[in-house]
């Protein structure tokens, strides 16, 4: 009996090899792609109900509240990031190379680190809310329900951190399927437990209910995939005899992970100055409530790609760390196509139906029309969004982390910035609008410049690079 069962696990592994090794990369790309688009969409979800039901509060200041969180939030995803997805293109070569052991030492460290930081980020986070929600834009009037809603989204970052590492683990080696599940319960949870938190016939604990369910839900999805890791279900092992926390292991991560982590900061330091150029200007409460509305529904926009590479990069990691040359280049034409039609969708999506998607979460007219224009200004050249986030992962992936730090720093970092201090002091609201689509604009062009040098990096790097790939993830870079 114990023979079959283990012939079982070998065979789905093998299967799962099979998938990232020899599968057309097409395929294997989209196979892997929708369940994590999947979990990515449910993962929405947490946003989405928390900003619908707080919207059947009738109150703007508690959406203003809500909104004024999101950099918070985005800081700690970034933080999750920079060691999650690290780890997983690291570990993604590893297993290319047959290095599992490797593998198995990578992921069980990082998931190791990301538990002490999460405890880090939660004392951190908690001793300091105040000052940190005055500097993202939260006024008198808005603090009292930010900090209620803060304060369980640090608590939450205890295990976060370390979810977020199993997730991506599950990533490198195509085990999708149980990322998807963790994922999908914990937002089916929150959507059941978000009304009893917080109306009157529950425990009427108002924006704060909202913030608790998510917690609760989050850890329900920990739980799970911990589950998974900890029964030996999977083709990398987290065990302690693993754990071996080199300095040089962490910096390969780190080094890995900084530029899509930089994605996050660059967009939480974008949501930050909006709200804060907003709020010289008539009816500020009111923009920052739409923004925040806005900014829940982007995200939606942004998993879907996010969702998308996430099938692209395992399979891309697995061919650089195998030196298939051809595979590789067929991976990136096609992830190349694939992102540049999803974000022209998405886009067509949110611009035709602006105003019905703000109507979801308000009913002030006011609110309705500033989140009208806010949405699509947001996305109106957000094909530069899917060019730069797939540029972004494939440097990564190639080993040159300084481009991979630049192209990440561009969008949201380097070019939004100087257009959203200066053009709301000009042109008032319409600065805001104004400011993403300037921002996209000169960063499609910078993409389309840098496309011929990625490839012809990632052939130089792949039949260049021989050592072993744990001492080669910083290697190469321009």
């Amino acid at each position: 009996m114990v023979y079959w069962v283990n012939e079982m696990k070998s065979d789905k592994g093998a299967s799962k090899e099979f998938l990232l090794s020899s599968a057309k990369p097409s395929r294997a790309i989209i196979k892997l792609a929708v369940p994590a688009t999947l979990a990515l969409l449910a993962k929405a979800v947490y946003n989405i109900v928390d900003t619908a039901y707080i919207g059947m509060l009738d109150s703007d200041i508690a959406l203003a509240a809500v909104g004024v969180t999101l950099p918070l939030l985005l800081i700690m995803v970034s933080v999750e990031n920079i060691f999650a997805a690290g780890a997983s293109v690291l570990a993604g070569r590893q297993l290319g190379a047959d290095d599992k052991e490797g593998a198995n030492r990578t992921v069980t460290t990082i998931v190791g680190i990301s538990m002490l930081i999460g405890i880090g980020l939660c004392i951190f986070g908690i001793l300091f809310m105040e000052p940190l929600l005055r500097a993202f834009g939260a006024s008198d009037a808005v603090l009292p329900q930010a900090k209620d809603y803060a304060f369980w989204m640090f608590v939450a970052s205890l295990f976060n951190l370390p979810a977020q590492s199993l997730n991506c683990a599950a990533r490198a080696e195509s085990s999708v399927k149980i990322s998807s599940i963790a994922v999908i319960t914990g937002a089916a949870l929150n959507v059941a437990l978000d009304p009893v938190f917080m109306f009157s016939w529950g425990l009427d604990m108002g924006v704060e209910g909202a913030s608790l369910a998510t917690t609760v839900s989050q850890f329900v999805t920990y739980g799970i995939l911990l589950w998974f890791y900890l029964g030996g279900r999977s083709i990398i092992k987290v065990k302690p005899r693993y754990f071996k926390c080199s300095g040089k292991l962490v910096w390969d991560v780190v080094s890995i992970g900084i530029p899509t982590a930089v994605i996050q900061i660059c967009l939480a330091l974008a949501t930050s100055l909006t709200n804060i150029a907003a709020k010289p200007l008539p009816d500020s409460d009111l923009i920052i409530a739409a923004y925040g509305v806005v900014q829940r529904l982007i995200l939606i926009g942004c998993y879907v790609i996010m969702g998308f590479m996430q099938g692209y990069q395992p399979v891309a990691s697995y061919a650089f760390g195998a030196k298939n040359e051809a595979r590789f280049h067929e991976s990136v034409h096609f992830a190349l196509r694939g992102a540049l039609l999803l974000t022209v969708t998405v886009a067509a999506v949110y611009i035709v139906l602006a105003q019905p998607l703000i109507l979801l979460f308000n009913r002030n007219p006011a609110v309705v029309e500033f989140g009208r224009w806010l949405l699509i200004s947001q996305v109106a050249l957000y094909p530069a969004f899917g060019l730069c986030y797939m540029m972004t992962i494939t440097f990564q992936t190639i080993g040159s982390s300084k481009m991979g730090l630049f192209l990440s720093l561009i969008r949201q970092g380097l070019l939004y910035v100087p257009f959203i201090v200066m053009l709301p002091g000009v042109f008032g609201v319409s600065g805001i609008y104004f400011s993403q689509p300037a921002a996209d604009m000169l960063t499609i062009l910078i993409c389309v410049f840098l496309i011929k040098p990625m490839k012809r990096i990632a052939s130089s790097n792949m039949a260049t690079d021989k050592r072993p790939l744990e001492k080669a993830g910083t290697a190469n870079q321009i």
